[in-house]
């Protein structure tokens, strides 16, 4: 089932923002190899497997047939990605660079995996979780491979902005809202979330904050 059978009139839409979702995030992928100084064949993997990781776990899921086995677009797509990066020299480009994109996957995946779920009839607390396990799975997988803390075990705000999209999507959709206006403020809201932490060096905090701090030398009591 392809996003644009799966949700109707907004269809188009959505399957459009679900290539971008695949394309930035394969940047991001390939952007990992790159830091690395990895082969091509590794700058390919990674981007493949941050592209459609999320969305491959989340078609599992859910029981549907996976969204790019019957298709070869979103794979080319991947594997042109790797190609420019490689080709950008991109190694050069600043961490900054990897995490933007990153962010722009995020948010159009939460909604994309939201809508998807909604459409095959889970709940809307399921499909909640499947918008965040499609943005969050395919980077957590390349960070594991690239031998990088995962984005679970990072005080950062990500998992959660990828919460707050697909449950706004969720639940505008569920109020009556038309898909098309629930899908921009869902993933505007997620990437305002991600982008507001990027820039300001937001993080959630973290068990024993306080504790930790009440044991510094000379701290009242």
């Amino acid at each position: 089932m392809s996003v644009a059978s799966a949700v109707g009139p907004i269809g188009l839409l959505l399957e459009l923002l679900d290539m971008a979702g695949v394309a930035v995030f394969a940047v991001s992928g390939a952007l990992a190899a790159a830091r690395g100084r990895h082969t091509i064949v590794t700058f390919a993997f990674f981007a493949a497997i941050t592209g459609i990781g999320g969305g491959t776990l989340r078609d599992l899921l859910i029981g549907v047939p996976v969204f790019w086995v019957g298709r070869s677009d979103y794979l080319g797509v991947c594997l042109i990605a790797a190609g420019v990066v490689w080709l950008l020299k991109a190694d050069r480009w600043r961490l900054s660079t990897l995490l933007w994109f990153d962010a722009v996957g995020m948010a159009a995946y939460a909604v994309i995996g939201a809508a998807k779920a909604l459409a095959v009839g889970l709940p809307p607390l399921s499909a909640i979780v499947m918008g965040v396990l499609t943005a969050s799975f395919g980077g957590i997988v390349r960070d594991v491979l690239a031998g990088e803390p995962s984005i679970l075990l990072r005080r950062e705000i990500y998992v959660s902005a990828a919460a707050l999209g697909a449950s706004l999507y969720v639940i505008l959709v569920s109020l009556g809202a038309p898909g098309l206006v629930a899908a921009a403020i869902g993933a505007i809201a997620g990437f305002a979330l991600r982008a507001l932490a990027l820039a300001r060096g937001l993080a959630l905090p973290a068990y024993g904050d306080e504790a930790r701090r009440d044991d510094r030398p000379g701290d009242p009591r």
